[in-house]
């Protein structure tokens, strides 16, 4: 079974961040949102991975290799981003007859990713939500099994949202269905969904199975991304071996913090992420994310989201600045 994670979103709800960093990357609880997914995949089995990539795709890449010398992966590139059905047919080759596992780059989900994997069945990721008009829909059968799924229907007659999770084992019918859709331009919202695919290989026979997830963290933009990662702090607490280690600082769990980050005379959490190599000193802070190589001095954070490589020095309250950025409130 192969990978297919598509990552080439240009993530404009996470500007500026995302102006010099794929959205993908963006750190959160310790770890970057891909990493998560990748780690979660290959413990349970999976060796190979394409990633779909476009915007700041080479950051995409030199990351992976670098974290993961020992997978094998492939990149495919999305140079113009016509929807997730686009993106999933530009793997075709790659694939071949294998059955694929898709995980969107944005998505961090808590499921029993064995299960899925194993199951002889092609499988789809859902969780109840409150306002399925949001996003794709699947309606189920007395068995569990998926009769229909929709794209952001306007009146929904399920609120089992598509979470973005696939296990797809008639990979040829989805690449028969994803030809189908681009020769009669069959699309929503102006895109090639990979929804529309899906009820095509419904239509055509595929039996779909639904497994529903634990959890759904999203990680779309600020708001959202700093609850997820104080959940996800909460769930895997233990990123501070040592509380005494940062001098007259007080650390109130959970945090993680990171390698070779120098902390005095502060107060640290809860739900705090910080980067590695980082300097914070004179300084409050809650409820964050704060990247790699940043400079923190004399300043209250609460609910805020701080680039790598950035200085802030001075009084402030809820940030949203990204990468390389230098701010004196002084």
């Amino acid at each position: 079974m192969k990978a297919i994670i598509p990552v080439a979103g240009a993530g404009r709800k996470l500007r500026p961040h995302t102006y010099t960093q794929p959205k993908a990357l963006i750190p959160i609880a310790g770890k970057t949102i891909l990493s998560f997914i990748v780690d979660q995949l290959h413990e349970a089995g999976i060796n190979e991975f394409i990633f779909i990539v476009g915007y700041l795709g080479e950051k995409i890449q030199d990351y992976v290799k670098n974290t993961y010398p020992n997978l094998t992966c492939h990149f495919v590139y999305q140079n113009e981003r016509q929807g997730t059905g686009h993106a999933i047919e530009l793997t075709k080759n790659i694939v071949g007859d294998d059955e694929v596992f898709v995980a969107l780059g944005d998505t961090i989900c808590e499921f029993d990713v064995k299960e899925m994997v194993n199951s002889p069945y092609s499988m789809l990721g859902i969780k109840k939500v409150d306002d399925p008009r949001k996003f794709g829909v699947a309606e189920l059968d007395s068995d569990g099994f998926i009769s229909h799924v929709v794209e952001k229907p306007s009146i929904p007659k399920s609120n089992m949202a598509l979470v973005g999770i696939y296990k797809i084992k008639e990979t040829q019918i989805l690449y028969g269905c994803l030809h189908h859709l681009f020769t009669e331009d069959i699309k929503t919202y102006g895109e090639y969904n990979l929804t529309d695919a899906l009820d095509c290989m419904i239509q055509r026979g595929a039996r779909f199975k639904a497994i529903k997830v634990k959890n759904w963290f999203d990680c779309g933009k600020k708001e959202t991304l700093l609850e997820s990662n104080a959940t996800l702090l909460r769930k895997l607490d233990g990123g501070v071996k040592c509380d005494n280690c940062y001098e007259n600082t007080i650390i109130i769990h959970p945090v993680s913090i990171a390698a070779n980050c120098i902390i005095k005379n502060s107060i640290i959490g809860p739900h705090v992420a910080i980067g590695s190599n980082t300097n914070i000193q004179q300084s409050i802070v809650r409820d964050s994310i704060i990247g790699s190589y940043t400079n923190l001095h004399e300043v209250v954070l609460d609910n805020s989201l701080i680039g790598s490589d950035a200085s802030v020095r001075g009084l402030s309250r809820n940030l949203n600045i990204g990468d390389n950025t230098e701010i004196d409130f002084g």
